[in-house]
């Protein structure tokens, strides 16, 4: 388990890489970084297709890719938010700055050489959301793969019809 605690979000790559987790040189790093850019994505959806392509390495993302990303989040630009410490439904997923996020593992994170699936905690759902992640052994970096941690979770109050 590793925390994570990120003082603003980032609007573009350049950002992005100013952060000291972006050598990606653990799967932790990738996970937390990955939500950190999905929170930007109800402000700019290129910038951060831009943002992910760069977690993702040497495999940007793909039309079918961003069709599940504007599936996922269309009108629920709150879901990234829902895994920061701080953000509930009563606050309608709004943490505040500092962000810190915990990643965590399971024993079947790296079951599999060169892959790893880590779980992230939405304070919307009951159980640990997944991300599953590549290593790249050439250069040492973990990539993201699949964003699985995106179903739906506790509407927030102000979306409630029955709040």
């Amino acid at each position: 388990m590793e925390k994570f605690v990120f003082d603003f979000i980032p609007k573009n790559v350049e950002e992005l890489k100013s952060l000291p987790e972006s050598s990606l040189d653990s799967p932790y790093k990738t996970t937390a970084l990955c939500l950190l850019v999905l929170c930007h994505y109800g402000e700019n959806v290129e910038e951060t297709h831009a943002m992910l392509d760069y977690l993702r390495g040497p495999d940007p993302l793909t039309p079918y890719s961003k069709q599940f990303l504007r599936d996922r989040l269309r009108g629920k630009t709150y879901k990234p938010f829902s895994f920061f410490e701080g953000a509930s439904n009563q606050n309608n997923y709004k943490p505040s700055l500092p962000l810190t996020i915990t990643v965590m593992e399971n024993p079947y994170s790296f079951s599999n050489e060169n892959w790893a699936t880590m779980y992230i905690q939405s304070y919307g759902a009951d159980s640990p959301r997944p991300m599953k992640l590549r290593k790249k052994p050439s250069s040492g970096q973990w990539f993201l793969n699949e964003i699985q941690c995106l179903s739906d979770i506790r509407l927030p109050v102000e979306d409630d019809p029955w709040a």
